[in-house]
């Protein structure tokens, strides 16, 4: 199996990157024909993969056989690993014993199976106006409803109108982000599960931020589940997971009806296993699941001699260089959601006056190449909060970055708001791009794209 690479130990200074990822030296073509390394700063949206992880799969594949559905060698030894994925995901993320690891497509399909898993009559659902869509829209679709509270300007006002909403009226789960896509302030869990249990409810954390910055662990913090993805985890293999009680689980209507989820079938009549299995029909994704296991295994590894995450150190040094740097510039503001956040993971979200988000986000890459992410972060009621109902900018940080991405990003936006781009662009039916763009990123990729690289002409829709 893969090795584990040795973690960078100087991570206050987070001049290197503290583990390897795929893409790490890639260098991208700017407008005036140049090639830089890219400075990705879109961890957020989806991480690259650790080479470790890649490694692991890599070494996987040729093994494979079909899970649970073959006595070749082949399908005993993926059998085998997929199980060990999920048992080793159960520890990862300190799961109780009887806890359920479901394995999935990413947050958004774990979210909507326990929104399908709420017990009708047990109350309803709620949430915060912060989060991401995925926590959002599945539990409009539960039986008991779903309540939306608006935030405070502090953590300790919110957790205050949480309170009032939990004691209104009878409340099956409260339903919270484990730290803000949009901003990376995070919440404190355990003050939150103790709110849910105080009310009889149970509580939900979208940890598909938090997990690839933060241990986490269930049992500890009193959560009774969370979901996350494998493609923020520097896992990009199309597989995520649910871990959490099993009593919802086992009871509720299988996720999806097929393979594998049954205990007998007949021609008018199913009997339905419970476990895992119930709601993981259909031939599963043993990439995915051993590339989470092996992503946890290797974050895992960021420990320092005193037992303290190389990450908070990594990731503090990068954003507050950001937020150092964006401090002088005029007309650039950062958002933060609470007045009294006293941690957050390495994202810095902002907007810049006198530019549309996805003009900024063009002129980053075409100038300078610097990937963002622009837009509203699928968190439009956040970003209507903001006033920003056109979109903000965010740059997000993780394991790969270093601090020479930080400084670009700074240097980048000075030279914007100082003197403008070098360049025209305009908007389009792809969004904001070069007016004049003569890179060819099919050829540069190696890669028959269809076309579909090609640059979207100004005025085209």
């Amino acid at each position: 199996m893969s090795t584990i690479e040795t973690p960078v130990r100087d991570a206050s200074c987070a001049q290197a990157p503290l583990l390897a990822v795929l893409g790490g030296d890639l260098h991208v073509p700017l407008l005036d024909g140049r090639r830089v390394r890219y400075a990705n700063l879109d961890y957020a949206a989806t991480a690259p993969a650790l080479a470790s992880v890649a490694e692991r799969v890599n070494h996987v594949l040729p093994l494979a056989g079909s899970v649970h559905r073959g006595a070749g060698v082949p399908s005993q030894v993926a059998s085998a690993l997929y199980e060990a994925a999920r048992a080793s995901v159960a520890r990862a993320v300190g799961a109780r014993a009887d806890d359920l690891v479901v394995f999935t497509r990413n947050t958004t399909d774990a979210t909507n199976l326990l929104a399908s898993a709420v017990p009708a009559g047990a109350g309803d659902v709620v949430t915060l106006d912060v989060e991401h869509h995925a926590n959002l829209l599945p539990w409009q679709r539960t039986a008991g409803g779903h309540r939306c509270v608006a935030h405070a300007a502090t953590i300790e006002e919110t957790f205050s109108r949480l309170e009032d909403a939990l004691a209104a009226r009878p409340t099956a789960l409260l339903a919270l982000t484990g730290t803000s896509n949009v901003t990376g302030e995070t919440l404190p869990l355990q003050r939150a599960a103790d709110l849910a249990h105080r009310h009889g409810a149970r509580l939900f954390v979208d940890a598909a931020q938090l997990a690839p910055h933060r241990a986490i662990a269930l049992s500890a913090l009193g959560v009774d589940y969370v979901a996350l993805s494998g493609h923020k985890l520097y896992a990009p293999y199309g597989s995520g997971v649910l871990v959490g009680r099993r009593d919802w689980l086992d009871a509720a209507p299988p996720y999806l009806a097929g393979g594998g989820a049954v205990r007998e079938v007949t021609t008018d009549s199913v009997d339905w296993a419970t476990g895992p299995a119930r709601h993981e029909a259909g031939t599963p994704n043993l990439a995915g699941a051993v590339a989470i296991a092996a992503a946890f295994e290797a974050l895992a590894a960021l420990a320092d001699e005193d037992g303290s995450d190389l990450r908070h150190a990594h990731e503090r040094a990068l954003r507050q260089r950001v937020l150092d740097g964006i401090a002088d510039l005029p007309g650039v503001h950062p958002l933060s959601i609470w007045d009294d956040a006293d941690d957050a993971i390495g994202v810095v979200a902002f907007a810049v006056d006198g530019y549309a988000p996805g003009h900024v986000g063009a002129y980053l890459s075409a100038e300078h190449g610097i990937g963002v992410r622009d837009g509203r972060f699928c968190a439009h009621p956040l970003l209507a909060a903001f006033g920003r109902p056109e979109g903000a900018l965010r740059a997000s940080f993780g394991v790969g970055s270093r601090l020479e991405d930080a400084d670009r990003l700074v240097a980048a936006l000075r030279q914007l708001v100082e003197r403008g781009p070098d360049h025209a662009y305009c908007a389009s039916q792809s969004g904001w791009v070069p007016e004049h763009d003569t890179r060819d990123l099919a050829a540069w990729a190696g890669l028959d794209l269809g076309g579909a690289a090609k640059p979207t002409p100004c005025g085209a829709g």
